[in-house]
């Protein structure tokens, strides 16, 4: 095998294993979210230098339509904090930030 070779394969080694460590150290996809349960999904975004973070609520809404029916993801988002109470109930567990 020649020395240019051996050097292809060697940095594409690395490079595997560079990617390998970049994806094991990312956060889980699942970061800041519930799933299941009464609603599809529960997500919180980062917490504000005033404490108050925005969370999102998915849940299935039931739509007739003709001789059948479908449900659609409808998607509400709401300001909470520890000053803010949240509006809708729904809202409201848990009550503190979602860290994931």
């Amino acid at each position: 095998m020649r020395p240019t070779n051996r050097r292809c394969i060697a940095a594409g080694f690395a490079a595997g294993l560079l990617t390998t460590a970049v994806l094991a150290t990312a956060p889980p996809a699942a970061a800041g979210c519930i799933y299941g349960g009464p609603v599809l999904g529960k997500c919180d975004g980062p917490v504000q230098a005033d404490g108050n973070w925005e969370r999102c609520v998915t849940v299935a809404q039931y739509v007739p339509s003709g001789l059948s029916s479908h449900l659609i993801p409808v998607r509400r988002c709401e300001v909470m904090g520890p000053a803010r109470p949240p509006v809708d109930p729904s809202f409201a567990d848990p009550p503190g930030h979602i860290d994931g």
